[in-house]
């Protein structure tokens, strides 16, 4: 047994005691554990191409790669496994029975032993930065092409990597093919050891992740709702202690915006009814969107975002966006989903998990930066006074995505080209690999 393994061993009764902690405010914590041991529904006969993505963000950042892996191989049963049941609601929201969902394994031996035999995937494909040693050994050792897809790797966790050099190396070359989100992301995986012709840029899956025909006549119509003149500012995906600093920078701008509405969204579910209660003592009248799906009250000045699946519309039907987890230390959250729909959006400090993404954001002219809640007061109340540059800083964040899209097509084709050396049994056809018959 590896080091890793005894590691894994030691911390799976804090890691069950987080789900039964978890599962006290979100009970689906509580539902589908035999999965995480790896007793999944046996596919056996069927011919499973494997993707995995952790929770909500990352599954929609796959969904069209998802896609094309199902269209181009119809005779295939794609598997989409996630670790959260968040990520479990919006796999079945995007793909329906187009797919099969199930839990991903815990990193132990007997348990990935069990997956991969009930699975036994012709082809696994691992978005971001999910790095499982023995799931990597398990590909490896029995033949399956491993694919590590939109990989970003942060200064902060390359530092934790160098700690144990030669594990993250062992580890990471396993993989067939590394498609790093930019050319930062490869520089770094290469200082772990990886070889250079093992790691490619693809550009961020984000940039091509779909958005439905309706969704900007849906958005019109949710602002029609909540009210055609109103100003409405959307703060999504936020953390614990980040709620606080919105509302102070939300009480600053109701001083001269009286009937501004703040729509807050937080990250995690669990958190729903916690920020509710926070939100009414700050004396605003408060709603829940699961409880006001018509026309909102003029009196109404939070509306607490406490749905699943449809962030994206929210964003739409708001004139300012702003992206949690950058108040705080937790790294910020994907920008592109309010950027896709030309809302500017705003962010704090703390961006080290989407550095470059943030980076392009700034120079394209896209949206803006700030350090604190008064920071975040004064650039909201900058873009409700100056409607045309709202309109052109949502034009330009419109612009961004669409000229930075293709990182699908260019995975697609390295895993084609990939494949051509290294399973000289599977064929090629089209410039996208096709698993023979």
């Amino acid at each position: 047994m590896t080091i890793w393994s005894v590691v894994v061993y030691f911390l799976l009764p804090f890691v069950l005691f987080n789900l039964l902690w978890r599962g006290i405010r979100y009970p689906a914590y509580w539902l589908r554990w035999p999965e995480r041991f790896g007793y999944v529904e046996s596919m056996q006969g069927q011919r499973v191409i494997w993707v995995h993505a952790v929770s909500v963000g990352e599954v929609r950042s796959a969904a069209e790669l998802v896609n094309e892996l199902a269209d181009r191989y119809p005779r295939h049963r794609v598997l989409v496994t996630t670790m959260t049941p968040t990520g479990s609601r919006q796999v079945q929201e995007l793909f329906g029975g187009r797919v099969r969902h199930a839990y991903v394994p815990y990193d132990l031996p007997g348990s990935v032993r069990r997956f991969m035999t009930r699975v036994a995937p012709e082809l696994a494909v691992i978005a971001e930065t999910e790095f499982w040693p023995n799931l990597f050994k398990a590909c490896q050792d029995r033949g399956i092409p491993l694919f590590l897809v939109n990989v970003r790797l942060s200064q902060e966790s390359l530092r934790g990597y160098l700690r144990v050099p030669r594990t993250a190396r062992a580890m990471l070359e396993r993989a067939t093919l590394i498609c790093a989100q930019t050319n930062a992301d490869a520089q770094r995986l290469q200082s772990l050891g990886v070889a250079q012709p093992r790691v490619e840029v693809t550009g961020n899956l984000k940039f091509d992740a779909p958005l439905a025909a309706s969704l900007l006549a849906e958005g019109a119509t949710l602002r029609q709702q909540w009210g055609a003149d109103r100003p409405i500012l959307i703060a999504a995906s936020t953390h614990g202690g980040e709620e606080k600093k919105v509302l102070a920078a939300y009480k600053t701008l109701r001083k001269v915006y009286t009937n501004l509405l703040l729509v807050l969204v937080p990250r995690h579910p669990e958190r729903f009814n916690a920020v509710a209660r926070l939100c009414r003592r700050s004396g605003v009248r408060v709603a829940l969107r699961s409880r006001h799906r018509g026309v909102l009250p003029a009196e109404i000045g939070i509306l607490v975002g406490d749905t699943m699946g449809e962030l994206q519309r929210l964003y739409a039907a708001s004139d300012i966006a702003f992206v949690g987890g950058s108040l705080v230390t937790v790294g910020g959250h994907n920008l592109l989903e309010p950027c896709a729909v030309g809302v500017p959006v705003i962010f704090g400090p703390h961006m080290f998990h989407f550095a470059e993404i943030s980076t392009m954001v700034l120079e394209r002219g896209a949206g803006r930066q700030v350090h604190d809640e008064a920071g975040l007061a004064e650039t909201v109340a900058l873009y409700l006074e100056q409607p045309e540059l709202r309109r052109a800083t949502g034009e330009a964040a419109q612009k961004l995505v669409a000229e930075n899209r293709g990182a699908v097509e260019r995975t697609l084709q390295l895993m084609s080209d990939s494949l051509r050396w290294t399973r000289p049994e599977l064929d090629t056809s089209n410039s996208v690999f096709v698993l023979r018959d």
